[in-house]
């Protein structure tokens, strides 16, 4: 398991905005949080039980490629769960 950096969160956050343009990035993905790769899973922290939901059902493949990118390593699945889980 390895856990994310600020810089490797934030980087992702950063594309994902720049690819979903800033309304969706701040309507959908406020508070989102990339926390840790295990094997090619990376898992994620959003407000809420819905949102977390909506992402993983509506941008996980598009979340894995650009995270591929940013962590330099195959990530084929997104996992979002809610932070009331952290």
């Amino acid at each position: 398991m390895m856990k994310l950096t600020r810089v490797q969160d934030q980087a992702i956050q950063a594309l994902m905005a720049g690819i979903v343009g800033a309304e969706t990035f701040d309507h959908v993905f406020a508070g989102i949080r990339f926390d840790e790769i295990e094997g090619t899973m990376l898992y994620a922290f959003a407000r809420n039980e819905d949102v977390a939901s909506d992402i993983e059902d509506s941008y996980s493949p598009l979340i894995a490629a650009v995270a591929s990118r940013v962590m330099n390593r195959q990530v084929d699945v997104v996992v979002v769960m809610p932070k009331v889980l952290q």
